[in-house]
């Protein structure tokens, strides 16, 4: 346990939960894209699908912790991180985000009066990106200072729109 938290720069017990959530967090998705992957090819609900959906999360979970560890070797200085829990904590809130302000966008839809059925994909999807967009910004933002990463993201968001042309919202008057 030493060596891990000397790994990942854990000064305090509580810290530890980010490590925790994030295995979590990837063995979930694993199962997820496993689940995906596995019902095309095996029948649901037989002792092959189970094995097949078990080795399938290993492996994907397996891989998906060999990138983000890959990434957080490139961000790490990047971002200027003072510790290495924090990168997992990024990455967290990121993943929240990402999934939360997807599906908010549904029910918003649906309250414009846009379904996906009814509605010509070229005028839906470019709507719903332009509706995601300042969902994921405030999002952004709570989750950063839900998980203790406030002053990050809330430049981050503030970079974000900068660069989709819209900083003038951000600029200091005098």
């Amino acid at each position: 346990m030493k060596n891990f938290k000397r790994r990942w720069e854990i000064t305090r017990n509580w810290q530890l939960i980010y490590p925790f959530l994030g295995f979590v967090a990837t063995f979930f998705c694993g199962y997820l894209i496993s689940k995906g992957i596995v019902k095309k090819w095996v029948t649901p609900e037989t002792t092959s699908h189970l094995v097949a959906l078990i080795i399938g999360t290993i492996i994907v979970s397996i891989m998906i912790i060999r990138i983000t560890l890959w990434l957080f070797t490139k961000l790490y200085k990047r971002w200027g991180v003072t510790y290495r829990w924090e990168l997992i904590a990024m990455f967290l809130v990121f993943a929240i985000t990402g999934s939360t302000s997807g599906k908010l966008s549904d029910p918003l839809m649906e309250l414009i009066g846009m379904s996906r059925d009814l509605t010509s994909g070229w005028i839906y999807w470019p709507v719903r990106i332009l509706l995601i967009f300042p969902i994921y910004q405030v999002l952004l933002v709570i989750f950063g200072w839900i998980f203790g990463q406030y002053d990050f993201f809330k430049s981050f968001a503030i970079k974000m729109v900068s660069r989709m042309g819209l900083g003038f919202l951000f600029s200091k008057q005098s």
